[in-house]
């Protein structure tokens, strides 16, 4: 009996996990991740704002396992050597694998800007964004008895995606950190300090104008064209200047960290050809050096033959490859050749509130109420493909009018 071994419980490895479930043959699964729940990592900015409890963005593992057909474990893998076929987890116990998908996801990324790491916060898993959102009540409390106006600014970091949803989440519960701290909403201070000048490239520049616009109208602070130099405690150093390399301070309380991410951390540790964590596979999505062992997710990177540049890492992308990645380990089996991924993005939602979004749907160009009735589809489709049909009736968004 061939034994397949998942690494990770990511939207890639349960995407991969359901396919394989759902095929007859001769072959046992071992799911293998460091927690015995996934989450929906595209919603951890509502869970750190407070928008959302943790329960809602994720759910236990074994609700989509089958016992029949596969083994959950709950083990944090430290390296994997691909010339043994060996997976040594960080207790030195060992697991061994005919065909391997690795889908261990993702990491905060410094970029080597000193101060990082000691004093800003990341936003990596649901236990980070769960901290970020019980520090924030804690600076609010404590503003009742300082009156330190540091207490009631919020710096996000980077102007990206993921930095601009959490923005929207922060408008959106303002009230809340508010009543805590007995302020008025537009007390609390919201800052965004980015290198780059145009935000969201991904979407045309009219588009991401709208967002980024209904922020500010809202009252958030736009540092851009700041690249960020150091970050010490309650205090961000970002240049003003490029030529003459002045820079500026700007102190608070809450430093949240969102300017980008690496791939986890085994890739290098086990030798794989990787960067930033990522490692540019081949296009039947299999590691260039062992053609049992897939690489999906957010340690994969494919290239995009229009623009000869590595797809963006997204949940659509990451879903669409686990499924390739376990039709490829199913063809390999049954003595098949693998065969090329390719991927057509379906278009990309950004959320600003519960009720504000605003990006493309294929090529369309939506905005405002209309967005986020299709951000919500959006997620219970991602939620129905790693969870079925159980987990969209427990966890899905079905408040699409409010």
């Amino acid at each position: 009996m061939k034994e397949v071994v998942i690494l990770g419980a990511g939207y890639a490895g349960l995407r991969a996990l359901h396919v394989l479930q759902g095929a007859k043959g001769d072959f046992h699964i071992t799911l293998i991740d460091k927690n015995d729940y996934h989450y929906e990592a595209t919603d951890l900015h509502e869970v750190a704002a407070g928008t959302q409890p943790r329960d809602r963005i994720s759910y236990p593992i074994m609700d989509v396992v089958k016992t029949n057909k596969t083994t959950f474990v709950q083990k944090e893998v430290a390296t994997i050597d691909r010339d043994q076929q060996v997976i040594t987890f960080k207790d030195q116990t060992t697991s061994t694998y005919d065909y391997l998908i690795v889908a261990l996801g993702f990491e905060s990324e410094s970029f080597g800007i000193p101060g990082v790491e000691e004093h800003a916060l990341e936003m990596v898993d649901v236990d980070s964004a769960e901290a970020i959102y019980h520090h924030l009540l804690k600076q609010m409390q404590d503003y009742k008895q300082t009156k330190n106006p540091d207490l009631l600014k919020i710096v996000v970091c980077g102007a990206g995606f993921t930095g601009i949803e959490l923005l929207g989440s922060l408008v959106e519960n303002r009230k809340t950190f508010a009543k805590a701290a007995g302020v008025k909403p537009e007390e609390i201070k919201l800052y965004c300090v980015e290198a780059v000048t145009r935000l969201l490239p991904m979407f045309e520049e009219k588009l991401s104008d709208y967002g980024i616009s209904n922020l500010v109208k809202w009252g958030v602070n736009f540092l851009t064209g700041k690249p960020i130099k150091e970050i010490k405690p309650g205090v961000v150093i970002y240049q003003t200047d490029v030529e003459s390399g002045a820079t500026e301070a700007l102190s608070a309380k809450t430093i949240i960290w969102t300017t980008g991410v690496s791939g986890s951390h085994v890739m290098a540790d086990s030798a794989f050809s990787a960067r930033r964590g990522r490692v540019m596979v081949n296009q039947t999505l299999t590691d260039p050096e062992h053609d049992h062992v897939y690489v999906v997710g957010d340690v994969s990177a494919v290239l995009d033959p229009a623009t000869n540049r590595p797809y963006p890492t997204t949940a659509q992308i990451a879903l669409k490859m686990g499924q390739h990645a376990a039709k490829n380990i199913l063809r390999q089996m049954n003595g098949e050749q693998p065969i090329d991924f390719h991927f057509e993005s379906l278009g990309s939602v950004a959320s600003i509130g519960n009720t504000h979004a605003f990006g493309l749907v294929g090529k369309m160009a939506v905005k405002g109420y209309p967005a986020s009735f299709v951000k919500k589809a959006i997620m219970d489709r991602s939620l129905y493909q790693t969870g079925g049909v159980k987990e969209v009736l427990a966890k899905g968004r079905f408040d699409f009018y409010h």
